[in-house]
């Protein structure tokens, strides 16, 4: 992995936190390369990390053995299309970042026969505690999925999935998951403030409880539903409050936001294919 020479294809936020990341792991910043037609984007990212940096495309990724691809998806096609000379003559790893596009489709467009991981992370990973599912195809050799996993790894959880129609399902929770909690802890921070807590004391007690919740889950062997049942006594406040939650039927709201989510998942990544 440390001799590999990376090319990231967009040198925006994301890009800028898998850099962060592997350079924080010890990866070597000479082995790393970024192409973004933003100059002064390039120009912090080159005084920051002491990484190499180009205009061009095909100059970033001319000895790389993983091709990044870091660009809206929007664009990703038009990007694929001109990387796919460059990708035929080298054969490099590509591993996509963009939200939406499906192997098939990237390959076509990148000529075909090409190694590709499709990966989605989530916006967490800005703060190196993402979570990120990846998928290989079957030109993906076991080292190269190694490398694939060790460059998402560097932002946070990482997992593979055998089956590329279950990352619509990954969307849905983990891509989208992040608005979810957002929107719980404002309603209960807002809750809080009409029971007379000022502002600042609201939030940062609804900040520190969902950390600490987080953490008590990812920390025990238990599973959700049991850790909330030993924090629930009998009799008490938490029970009154989880029952109402139960009784507004809170699971069929998750069911069907996460239901809405995964369609639409869909939706784009034909539309976004077709483009």
């Amino acid at each position: 992995m440390e001799n590999a020479i990376l090319a990231f294809i967009g040198g925006g936020n994301m890009a800028r936190s898998l850099i962060a990341g592997l350079i924080a792991d010890g990866y070597l910043p000479q082995n790393l390369w970024v192409a973004d037609p933003n100059a002064g984007q390039l120009t912090e990212l080159r005084q920051n990390f002491g990484i190499h940096t180009a205009t061009s495309n095909t100059e970033a990724m001319e000895h790389a053995s993983v091709v990044v691809l870091a660009v809206k998806p929007q664009v990703l096609k038009t990007v694929a299309l001109e990387l796919a000379p460059t990708i035929q003559k080298h054969r490099p790893l590509v591993v996509s970042i963009a939200a939406g596009i499906r192997e098939p489709d990237l390959n076509r467009w990148l000529g075909g026969d090409v190694a590709v991981v499709r990966t989605m992370p989530n916006t967490p990973a800005l703060v190196q505690t993402g979570a990120t599912a990846l998928y290989a195809n079957a030109h993906v050799s076991q080292e190269q999925r190694n490398l694939a996993e060790s460059i998402l790894r560097a932002v946070g959880l990482t997992l593979w999935l055998e089956d590329e129609t279950q990352m619509d399902a990954v969307t849905a929770l983990s891509g989208s998951g992040p608005a979810y909690f957002f929107l719980v802890m404002e309603a209960l921070e807002n809750a809080a403030v009409r029971l007379g807590l000022n502002r600042e004391v609201a939030h940062l007690l609804t900040l520190q409880t969902a950390l600490g919740a987080a953490k008590m889950a990812l920390e025990s062997n238990e599973d959700t539903a049991d850790l909330r049942a030993r924090v629930t006594s009998k009799g008490g406040t938490t029970e009154q409050a989880v029952r109402v939650l139960q009784e507004g039927r809170l699971q069929d709201l998750f069911d069907a936001a996460l239901k809405a989510a995964h369609t639409r998942s869909i939706e784009l990544a034909k539309l976004l294919g077709e483009l």
